[in-house]
């Protein structure tokens, strides 16, 4: 383990961690961990080789949770706003945990397998989601085994099913949101079709012991490339996803961040089992119109080629505040600035014209729909 000066507590290290010093990346304190952000070849050049081929990204970090038991279902239902029930084997799904006022208290992906679930939840909410679970799902006949030692490899972009074909055959009968299990020298794998860049991929997860020699088979490929933190900040952004403790977080309802659409039918207002959900009442009471927002997440495309980033104020034309900034960048891809924000539904239409501030400096923005790049999920 590493030491970070602004954290008494040493930096864990993912099992990839030899090869990432060996590939002489820059490392970074992330989520408790010391993390790839970026390698010699630089951001701009990892971003653009996601896009084209196939681009490496070691999330290990990230908290691996099994659910298993005559309830699991059920469980699940209580604790997130999905239709778990009617999930069939193999299908994945993102999910919402919420607390009691609908505030995400995280996002997640909730996969059933033939015996179990697999929730993978974000890094640095993953020792309070287990004991959240632990505590909301008490009552349930169910088992909750963290696999927090577990890899997770991320494999993204155009080229990520020829790479991956010839180490695991089974990925390539998967579409997007789509898993299954996987045999690789001796061990048992699961992958998905998913990721977090807006193209096509798959993460794999694997037991620590198999992950060096899983990550050295894939990099041998002509067409993967290490990519870190950096370039993955990047993507999702211009995919328009969302990155919980930045665009999302305890105090962010599923109907402000624009994320309902996680929230099947069964579940909402007039389904065969809406509710029944921790955070239900105002969640509920959102979708149904009978409590009014006084925010909503949008894009914001710069009409200046001015990076405005997280924490800048937003203007309306008469120079009243109407919002805050909360992701953005200069978009690799659009050679242009983009940024989330949440802002009051009155100016939340595409095209409004808005002011941010940048350094005490007005620089020109527009509402404009995400993503801004557009997907390239492979459904089949």
């Amino acid at each position: 383990m590493t030491h970070d000066p602004s954290n008494p507590a040493p930096l864990l290290r993912t099992a990839l961690h030899d090869l990432h010093v060996a590939a002489q990346a820059r490392m970074v304190p992330f989520a408790g961990y010391d993390m790839p952000v970026q390698y010699p070849a630089g951001l701009l050049a990892e971003h653009a080789h996601c896009r084209a081929a196939a681009a490496l990204f070691d999330v290990s970090h990230m908290g691996q949770i099994v659910v298993s038991g005559d309830q699991a279902a059920q469980a699940l239902e209580h604790a997130l706003p999905i239709d778990a029930q009617g999930m069939a084997v193999g299908q994945q799904r993102y999910a919402l945990m919420l607390n009691d006022a609908g505030g995400i208290i995280d996002d997640l992906m909730v996969t059933r397998r033939a015996h179990d679930w697999l929730l993978v939840v974000n890094g640095a909410c993953k020792h309070t989601d287990l004991a959240h679970l632990q505590r909301v799902l008490a009552p349930y006949a169910v088992h909750l085994q963290p696999q927090f030692g577990h890899a997770l490899l991320a494999l993204q972009g155009p080229q990520a099913a020829a790479a991956l074909a010839p180490l695991l055959p089974p990925s390539q009968a998967l579409v997007f949101m789509t898993g299954a299990p996987a045999e690789w020298q001796g061990h048992t794998l699961h992958v998905t079709r998913s990721g977090y860049t807006g193209e096509d991929g798959f993460e794999i997860s694997a037991p620590a012991e198999a992950a060096q020699a899983l990550a050295q088979a894939l990099l041998a490929q002509p067409t993967v490339q290490w990519a870190g933190l950096g370039a993955r900040n990047a993507l999702r952004l211009e995919a328009g996803l969302c990155l919980y403790g930045n665009d999302i977080d305890a105090t962010t309802t599923p109907s402000e961040a624009g994320l309902v659409w996680s929230i099947q039918k069964v579940r909402r207002p007039g389904g065969e089992r809406a509710g029944q959900f921790i955070g239900a009442a105002t969640v509920l009471a959102q979708l149904a119109g009978t409590q009014a927002l006084t925010r909503r997440r949008v894009g914001l495309l710069g009409l200046a080629r001015v990076p405005v980033r997280e924490g800048c104020t937003l203007l309306e034309a008469d120079g009243a505040e109407c919002g805050q900034v909360v992701s953005g960048l200069l978009s690799p891809q659009l050679n242009q600035p983009i940024a989330m924000a949440y802002v009051r539904p009155e100016v939340a239409s595409a095209q409004t014209a808005l002011t941010a501030m940048v350094r005490g400096k007005p620089v020109p923005m527009q509402v404009a729909a995400m993503p801004f790049v557009p997907h390239r999920y492979f459904r089949g």
